[in-house]
């Protein structure tokens, strides 16, 4: 007797890892800009960011050169009113849909916006919420938002942030984060900020470890800022202590394979043998892979976890990562069971038709 997989066309790898359900927990929201979009909003605004500078910063050679002066190019020059907001999160949820991403949680700094941009933080936020459930009722897929501090403010600014989010929540919104230049602004700095979110009842992760800072930045987030889960989160493994003790509690890394400080300072040859996401599974840690900044860093969610293939891992860890991005998401425990078997499920059938 045929078994119903039988009948159903193989996959290759690339199709598997396209095909299978995923949640997607690390994105910047600035980062999942479409060139085409980015020319179109620099036009509106008189080309200050001209052609050939776009086209720059899409440019992503053998050594790319980092992400955030084209986020900061954005919030000064192109971001001028709360529907481009709502253009580019309707975007990338139409994009990650493609991608098999049923769940997405994506970055957001409300603190350029407002500053820089000159945009309310509700009028921002409303545009963004708005986006979300506009493309989930188009496409099934479910965003949620996390405003995130930017650490090369003022840590006033960063409770300033938390205090908007309190004023005016939302379903979607759901936690904060921390993310641009980890050098000289170590994590300790925004301590207040994170215990405001976590008693206004906020989930909270961080960016720490990811230009090559210290492991003590891995562990200050976890100890002090007590966040649920991490971001990047590299240089852990100069720790083995303290990984043993991330191991112990589950604490989950939402991994970025196409991290420019790695992609710039490792050798080529070297890079899948020495990037520190091979040594952090090998200490046993939750891993969950992600593409960080899409658009700018020339990946999607298919390619980031076709990436994890070049670290050595095959389906049975693909398996593993997809359901701990299901323990890492900011979910209802119930949805979490639900999902866990399903996501399985599915997996499993597919799997059945990979031809490797």
């Amino acid at each position: 007797m045929s078994h119903p997989a039988d009948t159903l066309p193989a996959l290759s790898i690339e199709q598997f890892l396209r095909a299978m359900p995923k949640v997607e927990l690390h994105c910047h929201l600035f980062g999942t800009v479409r060139q085409a979009t980015f020319r179109a909003l620099a036009a509106k605004t008189g080309n200050v960011v001209t052609p050939e500078e776009i086209d720059a910063f899409y440019t992503r050679g053998d050594k790319p050169v980092g992400v955030l002066r084209v986020l900061r190019a954005l919030d000064a020059h192109l971001i001028v009113s709360p529907t481009d907001l709502y253009c580019l999160a309707y975007e990338y949820l139409e994009d990650v849909h493609g991608h098999g991403v049923r769940y997405a949680e994506f970055f957001w700094n409300p603190t350029g916006t407002v500053r820089v941009s000159g945009i309310r933080y509700d009028a921002a936020q409303d545009a963004i919420v708005a986006a979300i459930r506009d493309a989930q009722r188009d496409f099934g897929v479910i965003g949620r938002l996390i405003p995130s501090i930017d650490r090369e403010a003022s840590p006033a600014e960063a409770v300033q942030m938390v205090e908007w989010m309190k004023a005016y929540r939302a379903p979607e919104v759901i936690g904060i984060g921390i993310d641009y230049r980890e050098n000289d602004r170590p994590p300790e700095l925004f301590i207040e900020a994170y215990r405001a979110a976590r008693e206004a009842g906020f989930k909270c992760t961080a960016h720490a470890g990811e230009f090559g800072m210290p492991w003590m930045n891995v562990e200050t987030a976890i100890e002090q800022l007590q966040v649920d889960r991490v971001d990047h989160g590299y240089t852990i493994v100069d720790n083995p202590q303290l990984a043993q003790r991330c191991v112990e509690r589950g604490l989950v890394f939402t991994v970025v394979p196409t991290n420019s400080y790695y992609l710039r300072t490792l050798a080529p040859e070297r890079w899948a043998l020495d990037h520190p996401i091979r040594a952090m599974a090998k200490l046993g840690l939750k891993l969950h892979p992600n593409t960080d900044d899409p658009t700018l860093h020339h990946v999607t969610p298919t390619g980031a976890w076709m990436m994890m293939r070049e670290f050595g891992f095959g389906l049975d860890d693909m398996r593993g990562f997809m359901l701990n991005g299901l323990d890492a998401a900011w979910i209802a425990e119930s949805t979490r069971r639900d999902w866990r078997a399903q996501f399985a499920r599915e997996f499993d059938a597919l799997r059945a038709r990979v031809v490797e």
